[in-house]
């Protein structure tokens, strides 16, 4: 592969990882905040969710530091989207709440 194509590729899997990482972090905040045990769901969901990135960031890195940079900017993008996402997701329930409420 050529250095343009890899460093693509970096970059491509850092958003893979940080959409996995913050989307599991989004999916964990709404699933344990009404759980019995939340300690338990957000315990659990950190390990995952560091395991997952450790991992991946590590395959991705294999000693060039220009990938990591590439992956760290990618994950970072990941996280940009991910709170757009969620937050359009979030205002459209809110909103769809607030009609419910006023039709009662």
């Amino acid at each position: 592969m050529t250095d343009a194509l890899t460093l693509a590729a970096a970059l491509a899997a850092g958003i893979a990882i940080g959409m996995i990482f913050f989307g599991g972090l989004w999916w964990t905040v709404k699933k344990g905040v009404s759980a019995g045990r939340p300690a338990l769901w957000f315990g659990g969901s950190l390990v995952v969710r560091m395991g997952v990135a450790v991992a991946g960031f590590y395959f991705v890195f294999d000693g060039d530091w220009q990938r990591l940079l590439a992956c760290t900017v990618g994950f970072l993008v990941a996280r940009i989207i991910v709170i757009r996402l969620t937050g359009t997701m979030s205002e459209s329930a809110d909103s769809s709440e607030k009609q419910a409420d006023h039709a009662t």
